[in-house]
């Protein structure tokens, strides 16, 4: 005698969630990586060595690992700020945490231009302050290149560009995620551990940070994820030059302009795969972390 279920229809609920996944997800993968598998081993080596795209590769995940390690360490504070404190306004922000989801990105990139431009409200100051240490101190090297390229168009049209766009589409993911874990975390923790003469950042560092831990880290993950495939907000923000400020999301797209589909389609797998390995890499990190702390 089978096992009678509360709920019934699970056969039918199951398949259904099978066959929806294998449509949106699975039968793109695999025909993304078919096509890409039917380039040729030499062509891939010749493609993945290209220095326009090792320089967009590395562009592509170091500034998404920026932006999404900022947007971690900011998004705690703010989720500690609207969960922890009562005072005006404290609804409104936090509505206005969730206006990266509703914006569209190509609106975030025109508007992230206009105000980190060299006209714009701070990038005007970010150019003048980049203006006199160039004169100043006339640094040389890497540095000297960032702090040329801002005095001449503000943050906009360089790294430090892709780095805003990629934190003002990342840092929701943190807060939301921090958010009812923080809610039902309460303040009976942070009181027994003040009786006991522990001070304030003895508390935070000690007891509530490592409770935070596990959740940061699904944070980060989602917020680096967003990043590396952003397009909309970057492309306007970023100058998208080649070889300095030019990101995979885009080169993949001059490829299909060019209908060079096996190019865009090895780019694309080689994108999809580093990224598995590293969220995989970062979901064992966070599984070790939880059990420790259980």
């Amino acid at each position: 005698m089978s096992k009678r279920r509360v709920i019934p229809g699970f056969g039918l609920s199951l398949g259904f969630t099978v066959t929806w996944l294998s449509l949106i997800i699975l039968i793109p993968l695999a025909a993304l990586f078919l096509k890409a598998a039917g380039v040729g081993w030499d062509q891939w080596k010749t493609l993945l060595t290209d220095p326009r795209v090792l320089a967009a590769t590395r562009l592509t995940f170091g500034v998404s690992a920026a932006a999404a390690a900022v947007s971690m360490v900011l998004g705690l504070l703010v989720t500690w700020v609207l969960v922890r404190y009562s005072f005006p306004g404290r609804r409104l922000l936090d509505a206005m945490v969730d206006l990266p989801f509703a914006l569209p990105t190509a609106v975030a990139g025109i508007t992230l231009t206009a105000i980190y431009g060299k006209s714009g409200w701070i990038g005007s100051r970010i150019a003048a302050s980049a203006a006199w240490v160039r004169d100043t101190w006339q640094p040389g090297g890497w540095i000297g290149e960032q702090v040329k390229t801002w005095a001449e168009f503000g943050a906009a049209y360089s790294s430090f560009g892709i780095f805003i766009a990629l934190t003002f589409i990342g840092f929701p993911f943190v807060v939301r995620t921090l958010q009812p874990v923080m809610e039902d975390l309460g303040k009976e923790i942070e009181e027994a551990a003040a009786t006991l003469g522990a001070g304030r950042w003895t508390v935070f560092r000690r007891v509530v940070l490592p409770l935070f831990v596990p959740a940061l880290i699904t944070g980060f993950t989602l917020a680096f994820a967003r990043a590396i495939g952003e397009y909309g907000s970057v492309i306007f923000i970023s100058g998208n030059l080649p070889m300095k400020t030019e990101i995979l999301p885009l080169l993949i797209v001059s490829q299909l302009e060019q209908f060079n589909y096996g190019a865009a389609a090895v780019i694309a797998a080689m994108m999809l795969i580093i990224s598995f390995a590293l969220l995989l890499v970062i979901n064992l990190l966070q599984r070790r972390l939880d059990w420790q702390n259980r």
